[in-house]
């Protein structure tokens, strides 16, 4: 293993804990990353949801069934086909993603206080390059 390996592995191990400090007990990884993926696509069909997080439907349709249950999201009947449902986030959702985002906020701030204005820049552009192959790759493989 190299360097960059090391790097890329402490760097996930490191985020993994942030991420642990900062959701609440009561939602798990996959329930924030559907919130959050809701939060950002406003409206999904889980077949969506299931395809962008690279997880099996059945895995998706009992971590839904919670997330409905807790109250953080509303689904109805879609438009298009009324056997599919539209998955949207509810207010409480809403309001849990701002609590969290509170933590996230602290993990940016230490970015900034690190990184000079540029190398958040290169930061930025490198991770989001790097997380969008990632995503690309897990979708076109789910397909």
């Amino acid at each position: 293993m190299d360097a960059f390996d090391d790097v890329l592995i402490n760097l996930q191990c490191e985020l993994v804990a942030e991420r642990n400090r900062v959701n609440p007990k009561e939602i798990s990884w996959l329930h924030y990353d559907i919130l959050h993926l809701l939060a950002q696509k406003e409206c999904l069909l889980p077949s969506e949801v299931s395809a962008l997080l690279g997880i099996s439907r059945t895995k998706l349709s009992k971590a839904l069934k919670r997330l409905k249950l807790m109250g953080y999201i509303e689904q109805k009947p879609s438009v298009r086909d009324g056997r599919e449902l539209q998955t949207v986030l509810s207010t409480d959702g809403h309001t849990l993603l701002a609590t969290i985002e509170n933590g996230h906020n602290q993990l940016a701030a230490v970015a900034c206080n690190l990184f000079t204005e540029q190398e958040q820049q290169q930061f930025a552009r490198l991770a989001s390059k790097f997380a969008n192959a990632l995503r690309s790759e897990r979708v076109n493989r789910h397909e």
